[in-house]
């Protein structure tokens, strides 16, 4: 794939232009350039919007965009660097390469890297803006099950994202049913590499996942800014002579404050919760603490009772320091007490009203610095307020 037309000055000048030109005005006009096609200047006018956000270490000269499929699959950097810590040897396999994203920053402390990708065209992207950036591996286009069956070495760390969609474009969430099938290649994955990372959907049952793979080490739910974005599985090979431990289930939170938090799988089945009425301060656990459903390890972890069996909230007399989600101190009220038009954040949990019906009853506002929290104690329904 010769990308010589793209990069010419004038196109790309043209396409910096247009960063912020509406796409679909421009997709009605006729390309400037006689050898690039609109829909080839939109394409990468969409990639570098796309790169703002997610990948800014993108945004160099001379890099192409895939298509818009490619752009929402991969990784974005914050994730992926986050899964490049610590991550270091000699040899390193993505087998599922797709934009790159996540191997360029996992393979950073490696001597040697290959990326297998089935698509030619994507892998050719790959390769040249690899190439661009002064980075080196091994570019093989070839289905992923063709390289395993004539691979004949081994590697330090095995990486792959299996594909999560049918041919229909729809979601796909059990292991038999992603491409490739973890449940297939599992056996031969493990001949060729100690330590395998897999990625994910944040969708996916872990309890599933245990129960079906083997050798689960880890179990990472990495959040951006409380949004669940990716599961990543990290199963180690290790000999018959070392006891395997329990899984570990790390909860993390990237762009935000709050520590991260570990606990073994086991831990959750013989933790306890002791409850009670609100008291001082409301403990709301972050979006990977609950995906993890540690419920009642946070109670026992960190010291605090719990309102309700189904209203996963927390409270203590005195505030606990460091703790995976956001403290809020507050304050019991009745509805009497709000006025038209006060304006809160609302959060409704274990409670009859969702946010909009609640506003919508009491006239209230949204937005602001305070929050109002509707929800349910061993006590009954209750209104708290932040302080």
């Amino acid at each position: 794939m010769d990308f010589t037309n793209l990069l010419a000055t004038e196109v790309q000048t043209f396409i910096n232009q247009n960063i912020d030109s509406d796409i679909n005005k421009l997709l009605l006009k006729k390309s400037p350039f006689p050898n690039v096609t609109m829909q080839e200047i939109v394409q990468q006018i969409k990639g570098k919007k796309v790169a703002q956000r997610k990948f800014p270490f993108l945004l160099n000269e001379n890099i192409i965009f895939p298509p818009n499929l490619n752009l929402e699959q991969a990784s974005s950097q914050s994730t992926a660097e986050y899964k490049a810590k610590d991550l270091k040897g000699k040899s390193f396999l993505d087998l599922t390469s797709g934009f790159g994203i996540d191997a360029f920053f996992l393979s950073q402390n490696f001597e040697e890297v290959t990326l297998v990708e089935q698509n030619p065209q994507l892998i050719k992207i790959v390769e040249h803006n690899w190439k661009t950036l002064h980075r080196k591996a091994n570019f093989i286009n070839q289905n992923l099950e063709e390289f395993l069956e004539i691979n004949k070495e081994k590697f330090d760390i095995v990486y792959l994202d299996p594909a999560r969609r049918d041919q229909n474009n729809k979601k796909k969430f059990l292991l038999e049913d992603l491409s490739p099938n973890l449940l297939e290649i599992e056996e031969h994955l493990n001949s060729i590499s100690n330590r395998i990372i897999v990625k994910l959907s944040p969708l996916i049952d872990i309890s599933y996942l245990v129960s079906e793979l083997q050798n689960i080490n880890e179990i990472k739910i990495i959040a951006f800014r409380n949004e669940v974005k990716e599961l990543v599985l990290i199963i180690e090979n290790k000999p018959s002579t070392v006891k395997q431990q329990p899984t570990t289930i790390s909860c993390i939170n990237l762009e935000s404050d709050e520590p991260e938090f570990s606990f073994y799988i086991n831990e959750e089945k013989t933790a306890t919760s002791e409850f009670s009425e609100t008291l001082k301060f409301i403990y709301i656990p972050n979006n990977s603490m609950l995906k993890a459903g540690a419920f009642n390890v946070i109670s026992e972890k960190f010291g605090l009772k719990k309102l309700h069996s189904n209203t996963h909230f927390y409270t203590s007399e005195h505030k606990i320091e460091n703790f995976p989600g956001r403290i809020l101190e507050v304050e019991k009220i009745d509805g009497k007490d709000l006025k038209k038009n006060d304006q809160f954040n609302i959060i409704s949990k274990n409670y009859p009203l969702k946010p909009d019906e609640i506003k919508k009853k009491y006239k209230l506002k949204d937005g602001g610095n305070r929050y109002l929290i509707f929800t349910q104690s061993i006590n009954g329904k209750e209104i708290l307020r932040s302080v």
